[in-house]
């Protein structure tokens, strides 16, 4: 049996966004200020790894502050009764690298899939050793209980309810 190493997430080097349509005409962008997580492999080819991530909903950046405050409001994430966004999941090569998990937002979890672009591995000039990976896909945020809409005076939508996911993320090796 091989042994398994622990890689942790450089959030200094990493990022997690998310994009949505408003008005049905444009797109919000946002990130995501504080996360953590933690993958465990058996090798650098990270087939099977388990992949853990906890996001603080309280730390959400659209650079707009009024629409920050409602996002963490109960009509969103209501981040005062739910302080995190989780997700558990294995990393899976068939070909294509595929990320397979639960997600967990406002205590709705739910199965998703997302697409995993793969990066390598390598040296940084310190010696440690870091893996690579981006990471996308898209979530309907009313499964998860993220429901507030209104619409415009032609009907359409506000907020859309497609909501895509976009994570850079720089592992660090962790040395036993």
């Amino acid at each position: 049996m091989a042994t398994k190493t622990k890689w942790a997430i450089d959030t200094t080097h990493s990022e997690a966004q998310f994009k949505v349509k408003h008005l049905v005409i444009s797109t919000v962008t946002g990130y995501f200020k504080k996360f953590q997580g933690d993958v465990t492999a058996e090798d650098e080819k990270f087939d099977g790894a388990e992949v853990n991530v906890t996001i603080e909903t309280n730390s959400i950046d659209t650079n707009q502050a009024d629409r920050d405050g409602h996002l963490k409001s109960e009509d969103f994430f209501a981040a005062e009764r739910f302080p995190n966004i989780t997700f558990n999941g294995v990393l899976e090569i068939d070909g294509d690298y595929k990320l397979v998990g639960e997600l967990t937002i406002r205590d709705v979890k739910k199965p998703i899939t997302l697409d995993v672009d793969f990066g390598g591995v390598t040296k940084d000039p310190w010696g440690n050793i870091k893996a690579g990976f981006e990471v996308n896909g898209k979530i309907n945020r009313k499964d998860f209980g993220l429901n507030w809409s209104a619409l415009t005076e032609a009907g359409g939508m506000v907020v859309g309810e497609e909501v895509k996911l976009h994570f850079n993320i720089e592992l660090t090796k962790i040395v036993a």
